[in-house]
């Protein structure tokens, strides 16, 4: 079965983070790709100059459109920029979804840009997180959902996992990436178990929308496999993408990962 994933996030006209970035990845590891489109973002790998959020009810009547007529094996969300938007999408998932949902929780782009609004931090937290299946916030954006200092080392990035396990979604990626050392680590929870997951540090400053292409891999993936197992593939799949971006040459700041570097010659 080739499973339709659909992705409810933002916009990047550069095409490396987002929605763009979403539909790429779900092609490189055989998924049908969808979109529901949250907000419009005006960005490029230097950073995001504005957006507009989309009207709560046309979000709504987009995600009513795809329910309506396909079978929807998986859903990744990411950005959802206000929480009217968020609201929107909880009630419309809550009536309507029957498959395992990611969460991407974006609330900053690589350049620092703010892209979801203070008030919606609540609702991402209280009305999206627990409907889903896994969410994989970085150590800032778990810092923000949780209001408790940012972890600055392994042993705290423990304290961090414990603390969004009670947040209520069935799994838990906590990603290490904003921590140094030659090695970055993740940590996994769920179903009574835990997973370290251990990459060395790739040279390059050209991860634009990283965060945005391991839960749209994993989106992808989770049909396929057991959750532990569609984390290690994701990972294993977004450090092929990051050690190949040296290849493209795309913006004049931070640029794209490969998306398609295990199928390009």
């Amino acid at each position: 079965m080739i499973p339709n994933v659909l992705s409810i996030a933002g916009t990047d006209p550069t095409g490396g983070a987002g929605i763009q970035a979403d539909l790429k990845a779900f092609s490189a590891l055989g998924a049908y790709g969808m979109t529901v489109i949250a907000a419009v973002v005006a960005q490029n790998t230097q950073g995001v100059r504005r957006y507009v959020a989309l009207d709560p009810d046309f979000v709504r009547a987009q995600l009513e459109a795809v329910f309506d007529d396909v079978r929807v094996d998986a859903i990744k969300i990411g950005m959802v920029a206000n929480a009217g938007v968020a609201r929107a999408i909880a009630k419309t998932l809550r009536e309507r979804a029957r498959c395992p949902i990611v969460l991407d929780p974006v609330m900053v782009a690589k350049s620092g840009d703010r892209l979801l609004e203070e008030d919606a931090v609540a609702v991402l937290r209280d009305e999206l997180l627990p409907l889903c299946t896994i969410v994989t916030p970085n150590l800032p954006e778990a810092s923000d959902l949780l209001g408790v200092p940012e972890a600055a080392s392994i042993e705290q990035m423990h304290h961090t996992l414990d603390a969004m396990v009670k947040l209520g979604s069935e799994w838990v990626l906590l990603k290490g990436g904003h921590l140094k050392g030659d090695e970055s680590t993740d940590l996994l929870a769920g179903n009574g178990g835990r997973w370290t997951f251990n990459a060395p540090r790739i040279a390059t400053r050209n991860t634009h929308g990283t965060g945005c292409t391991l839960s749209a891999a994993l989106a992808a993936l989770i049909p396929k496999m057991p959750v532990a197992d569609a984390v290690g593939e994701a990972k294993a799949y977004l450090s092929g993408a990051i050690g190949a971006a040296e290849k493209l040459d795309v913006g004049q700041g931070q640029g794209p990962v490969h998306h398609f570097h295990a199928l390009w010659r």
